[in-house]
């Protein structure tokens, strides 16, 4: 049988080991795969001359490429996992930590003013014995106007005072709901504050806001009187306000209580001796309170004649406000990072 002349193989794996040798990146590995493997390779242009071998030769000639082909891509393989393998150890070293370094630092965040004010104040209560009561803050209308004994066609059930979602289901106006949904599942005694987030058509301005947060407060028991409701306010106007702050009431009218009153406390500007927060009266108001009203006790099952309360509601906004001395209540909602970064 005819002998093939294998010599032009053996250059070809020659040129390829001398070039594999200066292979010490990737750019110079793909450049030794398109010289070699590529479409235009010289791998691939002895498959092409294998059409102009004699037939009887081309069997073994085809063997001998083949063999040559399966050869250099074994040593390219290597190779790629060489240069791989350094590279990797490459990155390993210039990524490693020295652990003698001092630790970057972290930066904390910190609570909201107006959650701050919030856990302040009931903290004041917990301290009194009193539970944390929260509810939904979309409510049926039943709750947070019926029940409370606010007639329909009251100011503040108009579409221009409450967010409503159908005739029977509205945002809460007032965290009082919560009071309701207590007394219709929980026989007196009853000792609650319900801090929550509360909704009203208003435009925003310095003092006002469309989405606020209340801390309402109810006692339900045997015996309740006026005085107590007075001791309480006192006692929670000095934890909120400081030990020298006097509390002043004035007659006012809300449906769900009865007798109502507007409750001031002294200045925290001037401390009672006049200026521009409190008009030169020396005293700010702050919230409102009365004992609740007989029907509405009725109206969650509870019987009047045997038990008797107080409630009361205060903006935690107000509060906040005046702890921090802050002039306008649109800075709680704007999350300006250097706002809020003071009260870290």
């Amino acid at each position: 049988m005819e002998q093939i002349d294998l010599s032009k193989l053996e250059v070809i794996a020659a040129k390829y080991f001398a070039q594999a040798a200066e292979v010490h990146d990737t750019a110079a590995l793909e450049t030794l795969r398109l010289a070699f493997f590529g479409k235009n390779g010289d791998i691939k242009q002895l498959q092409k001359g294998l059409g102009s071998v004699v037939a009887e030769l081309r069997p073994q000639y085809g063997q001998a490429i083949n063999e040559l082909k399966t050869k250099l891509e074994s040593d390219f393989v290597a190779l790629k996992d060489k240069l791989e393998q350094a590279a990797h150890r490459a990155k390993q070293a210039s990524e490693q930590i020295d652990i003698n370094l001092p630790a970057k630092g972290t930066e904390l965040g910190t609570l909201h003013p107006i959650t701050k004010t919030i856990q302040d104040m009931e903290h004041i209560f917990i301290g009194l014995g009193y539970e944390i009561a929260e509810g939904p803050e979309i409510e049926w209308v039943k709750n947070n106007f019926d029940l409370l004994n606010i007639p329909e066609g009251h100011p503040s059930r108009e579409f221009s005072d409450t967010f409503y979602l159908n005739d029977k289901i509205c945002l809460r106006t007032q965290t009082s709901p919560v009071q309701i949904r207590v007394m219709q599942n929980r026989k007196p005694p009853i000792y609650i504050i319900c801090p929550g987030k509360v909704y009203r058509p208003d435009t925003a301005d310095a003092t006002h806001s469309p989405v606020f947060h209340q801390v309402e407060g109810l006692v339900v028991d045997k015996g309740i009187r006026m005085s107590d409701l007075v001791g309480t306010l006192k006692y929670m106007a000095k934890a909120l306000f400081g030990a020298n702050t006097e509390i002043r009431l004035r007659p006012h009218h809300f449906p769900f209580t009865e007798p109502s009153c507007e409750v001031d406390v002294t200045c925290w500007k001037c401390h009672g001796s006049g200026c521009p927060t409190c008009k030169g009266e020396g005293f700010v108001e702050v919230l409102g309170a009365g004992m609740v009203h007989p029907k509405v006790l009725k109206n969650c099952g509870i019987d009047p004649d045997v038990y008797s309360g107080f409630a009361f509601g205060i903006g935690a906004e107000r509060v906040c406000m005046a702890h921090y001395d802050i002039a306008d209540i649109r800075y709680f909602s704007e999350n300006n990072l250097r706002f809020l970064a003071q009260f870290k």
